[in-house]
């Protein structure tokens, strides 16, 4: 046999192998969310008109307000940016979009990640293009432009479980969210997986087995105590699903948006928030912020609660008449407690620290007026504004 065959086999092997497109590095999903994702979404105040221009400066003021360097790094499109599909299946943005790679690349160039919306049903909630069997094409597409962040939105894909039994439904639900992880993973890019699904199917339960890093638990949040309330009361008994990588989402930040901009409001949303360990998305006009909102979206001991590495989420540990009792284990051994109002106007309460577990004087923090309290009892009386929240951090009774 010629000597030179095997040689130039061994070589056509080689050349080979460079033109083949190199495998995708595994992606360690639960790695990339270890604390809850915060960022800013562009729904609640621009709907579906979104627009490049609005992306820019969407990112543009969340550097310049502080927001950035308090921790919010995810800008995210959501719906209204497709356009229509090729005669390859590939995803097109609409005119508003002109060049998404270059909207991506402007939002990294300011440090920060950008992110996108989806879903696996044929059509998204605003009637545009879904990516219901084109989860492959859309995930390399993501991934090309340098999307970090997948809202993945269940609308449409309702339309297919009707009459389904509950479980069936609930299968099919999970087989779609699957899809599109497994899609993003083939890319190699760490994409932060968040499901949006209202809670269809005790989500909850199964999220983080098919790749979600979040997952919407409630109904959609509305500009208004009561709802605000709501969505946080629904988490109650969910904590155990909770922990670093995937996280009980009960929908976004509406502080600062009309009907949530009364700062009592506002501080008693964030304190909520920060004790489920909640993902906190902002969803306002950023560039119409005033200095109350700013101040309450950037507060470092309140961030710290909610991006408390032990990805504890709290809960409502008791009520009397219209004062509820929050609290949350933190990693350095401290409580995050609330007393919150739920009538619209002042109440005096007292902290019920036996219901904590603590029994004698503890040393105390203000969060909110960010200064030290002393050590406090059980007869300690705080004044709550309506709709209003105290927000404590406590140590034990043998701190120092």
């Amino acid at each position: 046999m010629n000597r030179c065959i095997p040689a130039l086999l061994s070589a056509l092997l080689v050349l080979g192998a460079w033109s083949r497109p190199a495998p995708a590095a595994a992606v360690d999903d639960a790695a990339l969310a270890s604390t809850p994702p915060m960022g800013w979404n562009s729904w609640n105040h621009f709907g579906a008109g979104v627009t490049d221009a609005d992306i820019r400066r969407a990112a543009d003021e969340l550097v310049s307000s502080g927001m950035a360097a308090a921790g919010y790094r995810y800008v995210v499109i959501d719906d209204g940016w497709q356009g229509r599909r090729d005669a390859h299946g590939v995803l097109h943005p609409n005119a508003k979009f002109p060049d998404m790679k270059a909207l991506a690349d402007y939002v990294h160039g300011k440090g920060l990640k950008f992110g996108i919306y989806s879903s696996p049903g044929q059509r998204t909630c605003g009637g545009y293009a879904g990516s219901a069997g084109h989860e492959a094409e859309d995930a390399r597409l993501f991934a090309s432009w340098g999307v970090d962040y997948l809202k993945y939105d269940m609308c449409s894909f309702t339309r297919r479980l009707a009459g389904q039994p509950l479980a069936a439904q609930t299968a099919m639900i999970e087989a779609a969210y699957r899809r599109m992880r497994q899609a993003l993973d083939a890319t190699g890019r760490p994409i932060v997986y968040a499901l949006c699904n209202a809670g269809w199917g005790h989500v909850w339960t199964w999220g983080a087995a098919v790749g979600g890093n979040l997952w919407r638990s409630t109904v959609d949040i509305r500009p208004g105590y009561q709802s605000m309330l709501f969505n946080a009361s629904a988490e109650q008994g969910l904590e155990r699903y909770a922990g670093p990588g995937h996280w009980n989402d009960p929908d976004m930040l509406e502080i600062g948006n009309p009907g949530m901009d009364d700062p009592d409001m506002e501080r008693t949303h964030m304190s909520l928030w920060a004790l489920l360990a909640a993902p906190l998305i902002a969803g306002n006009d950023l560039a119409a912020m005033n200095a109350a909102t700013r101040a309450v979206l950037t507060n470092p001991e309140v961030l710290a609660v909610d991006q408390d590495p032990r990805g504890v989420q709290g809960r409502r540990v008791a009520q009397q008449g219209p004062i509820q009792l929050w609290a949350r284990q933190l990693a350095d051994g401290t409580r995050a407690v609330a007393l919150l109002n739920t009538l619209d106007h002042p109440l005096d309460a007292t902290l019920d620290l036996a219901a904590l577990g603590l029994h004698g004087a503890v040393p105390a923090r203000d969060l909110w007026r960010r200064r030290d309290l002393g050590r406090i009892d059980g007869r300690h009386v705080f004044e709550v504004p309506g709709h209003g929240v105290v927000l404590l951090k406590l140590g034990t009774p043998a701190s120092r």
